[in-house]
């Protein structure tokens, strides 16, 4: 298996070293990227390509992974489309809704979505994997509200801050770069897509008033490091994304969620809670738990994933499922991957909605957005 990277940053090589334990057989034949910073994670030794039209025609490769900032994704997937190489591209996809319009044409004069995977790894996570069975033994009967979170350290709010993500026109903006996961496995949930959202948010914790008084504080801002586009100071930065923001979705089967994210909460959680019309599901994916309850009060399943593998590596493990995931399928040995580009789309769709509602004050309807993107006869 021959794989070749645009963009290796600590993420590409955080995946790609884990896909190769679960693929020995894999060999990294090529990276296109401007400005390396985790080389060394795929091999100092690996070739460098001026471009990625010279990386994908020259390797010959197999895989083509797309690590770069948000808004390269859609000129580099195309090109990958293009030279007919299997993609794997990092979340989010594209960074607004004519981006997915036009990647959703790019992929049906492709081939479809099979032609490129998605690295959103919530779905692949042994919570996600439990909610599924849970879900398909009818546990919870019909999905009709859930609630939800993702609230994050001050130490990954403040790279968000100092990071290239700070800035809506190279990320999309927050809710796109950071909760696309969350939306996703809630579209999975409910079994259908945002029909109407709103949102509201601001900006209260990140600003100058808020910078700390002593150094050893300030130490806490500066635990991950941000290299391209970077800047020093989270409280005095020239980002445009918000720190905190609370999102109510109305689903395509009548469903609804109330969601909230906030990047400065010291004690870290990112919970869901699943009500249906025969019993409730309810985890935290930091916490390491999920528990199930039928109507009548019995525990159907109590899991704590505290101890297990499902709370080793990055992203509670899912990380490491993900890829042995993909290894199967590249392998022919599964037929499909809980997750797919068009899912990955769907969520970025409503990501960039709750945004818009956010900034206009009004309920955003996406109906004729979904038609738009039906029209392009992905969904089987």
């Amino acid at each position: 298996m021959r794989i070749v990277t645009s963009g290796i940053g600590l993420r590409a090589g955080n995946v790609l070293t884990t896909l190769r334990e679960e693929m020995p057989e894999a060999e990294f034949v090529g990276y296109y990227d401007p400005q390396p910073t985790h080389l060394e994670m795929i091999g100092t030794d690996t070739p460098r390509y001026p471009s990625v039209e010279a990386m994908l025609s020259d390797a010959k490769p197999d895989l083509y992974c797309v690590f770069s900032p948000n808004i390269f994704h859609l000129d580099q997937i195309r090109l990958g489309l293009e030279a007919g190489v299997q993609v794997f591209t990092e979340k989010p996809v594209v960074v607004s809704i004519e981006e997915t319009l036009e990647l959703a044409r790019l992929l049906a004069q492709h081939g479809g979505v099979n032609r490129a995977m998605v690295g959103l790894v919530l779905r692949y996570s042994q919570h996600m994997v439990d909610l599924r069975a849970a879900q398909a033994q009818g546990w919870l009967g019909e999905v009709t509200s859930l609630e939800a979170n993702e609230h994050i350290g001050p130490y990954h709010g403040a790279f968000f801050m100092r990071d290239w993500r700070r800035k809506t026109g190279l990320a999309g903006g927050f809710m796109l770069e950071k909760c696309c996961h969350d939306l996703d496995i809630y579209n999975m949930v409910t079994g259908s897509r945002p029909r109407r959202v709103a949102s509201f948010g601001g900006r209260k914790s990140f600003v100058p008033a808020n910078a700390p008084k002593s150094n050893a504080e300030a130490e806490i801002f500066h635990v991950k490091k941000s290299v391209w586009e970077s800047t020093d100071d989270p409280f005095l930065s020239d980002g445009d994304i918000i720190d905190y923001q609370t999102a109510i979705l109305e689903y395509e089967t009548g469903s609804s969620l109330a969601f909230h994210t906030n990047l400065n909460v010291p004690d870290e959680h990112r919970r869901f809670c699943v009500m249906g019309t025969h019993g409730m599901a309810e985890g935290d994916f930091v916490r390491g738990f999920l528990k199930v309850t039928a109507r009548d009060g019995r525990r159907l399943a109590d899991h704590d994933y505290t101890q297990g593998t499902a709370m080793k590596g990055a992203h509670y493990g899912a990380d490491q499922l993900m890829c042995r995931d993909i290894t199967a399928y590249l392998r022919g040995q599964a037929d499909q991957l809980p997750v797919s580009i068009l899912d990955a789309m769907e969520a970025g769709i409503a990501a960039i909605a709750l945004d818009q509602a956010r900034m206009t004050g009004q309920v955003v309807d996406l109906t004729e957005t979904w038609t738009r993107l039906d029209a392009h006869g992905l969904r089987a």
